[in-house]
């Protein structure tokens, strides 16, 4: 996979009181990520070219990719591919990055979303919204035992941006 095409539109840090390693299990556990994703969990085949997947609670595929690049405790990143019809087609793969450092009593995460190609503010609105959430969630979760819970749904603008472009979503 040729990861020089992708351009960070997205990114985020936030510092966790936690080590490497359990930062890392928290983003690869398809246990843990449903306490903090809400409800989602990941499933991950920890390997270049290994599958990526997030099932909903019901276990429906809400997001599959690949891996293209995994150093246990430090890096990790994937294709992140929303199973909404067309999506892929018409904005292209979507690349997301933890890049995880040690800092004395706690952890640099930073996470990167990158596309390969420019994409309007209303359909990056979507990430823009989720992200903050699942990773605050993550950290809360990670520093006291309890997921910040935060309900929330698709930004408006976001559906209507990808409406326009013939994309249907649910």
């Amino acid at each position: 996979m040729n990861l020089d095409r992708f351009k960070p539109l997205i990114v985020y840090t936030i510092y966790i009181a936690s080590t490497p390693e359990k930062v890392w299990q928290a983003l690869t556990s398809a246990e843990f990520s449903r306490k903090y994703f809400f409800g989602n969990s990941v499933e991950i085949d920890l390997k270049v070219g290994g599958a990526y997947i997030v099932r909903t609670a019901d276990g429906n595929l809400h997001i599959s990719g690949e891996v293209a690049e995994c150093v246990p405790n430090r890096r990790l990143s994937f294709t992140f591919n929303v199973n909404w019809p067309e999506l892929i087609e018409k904005l292209g793969a979507t690349l997301v990055t933890y890049e995880i450092e040690p800092l004395g009593n706690a952890v640099r995460l930073t996470m990167t979303e990158s596309h390969d190609r420019p994409l309007d503010d209303d359909i990056l609105s979507g990430g823009r919204q989720g992200w903050p959430a699942i990773l605050s969630s993550l950290k809360s979760l990670l520093e006291t035992g309890e997921p910040l819970v935060v309900r929330m749904a698709p930004p408006e603008r976001m559906l209507t941006a990808l409406k326009k472009l013939g994309i249907r979503t649910p």
